[in-house]
């Protein structure tokens, strides 16, 4: 039974990474996002606009408990949030939990998140000057949060390959 937790910054690579990740061991993945899209029948976006980020959080720490206590495995991608609201980061030191913060630099998150703004509801009023402004001060908030997790990847200049290899090394005990 593995239960793999990947969290950090949105654009680190938790989707990427963890979708590899449970085909390699076979088991479940599950993006927390994509979940909540389908129980909600809405986008991320959507939800932030019609309905607010009290809401959303609230759903969010109702589908991530109902994930966690309803599957023996799984891979979890968490939203770049997650961990930050309604105790979430406890989670994360849960006995048999493995968390996995994917550390990846503000240039770096930058870079990748400059063409996906649309589709990121909290990028949506910045200018591409501002974005890594927005990143360092939003990394400077969740840290603490972030700094929760079991492991810590820096993602950097590495490939999914390497990731992947390196998590799999971790998790293999």
């Amino acid at each position: 039974m593995k239960k793999i937790i990947l969290l950090g910054y949105m654009g680190a690579g938790k989707s990427t990474i963890g979708k590899i990740i449970a085909l390699k061991l076979n088991i479940p993945y599950f993006d927390l996002d994509s979940v909540i899209e389908q129980e909600l029948n809405a986008t991320i976006s959507k939800i932030f606009t019609e309905k607010g980020e009290v809401f959303f959080r609230k759903k969010e720490h109702e589908i991530l408990h109902h994930i966690i206590n309803n599957n023996p495995s799984y891979v979890l991608s968490l939203g770049g949030g997650t961990p930050c609201y309604a105790n979430n980061h406890l989670i994360l030191q849960k006995e048999g939990i493995i968390s996995i913060y994917l550390k990846a630099s503000i240039t770096t998150l930058a870079m990748r998140l400059k063409d996906q703004k649309e589709h990121r509801p909290l990028l949506n009023n910045g200018s591409d000057d501002t974005l890594e402004t927005f990143i360092a001060k939003h990394l400077f908030d969740r840290s603490y949060f972030y700094h929760q997790a079991k492991y810590i990847i820096p993602v950097d200049g590495k490939s999914t390959d390497e990731i992947t290899s390196e998590i799999l090394k971790k998790t293999s005990n």
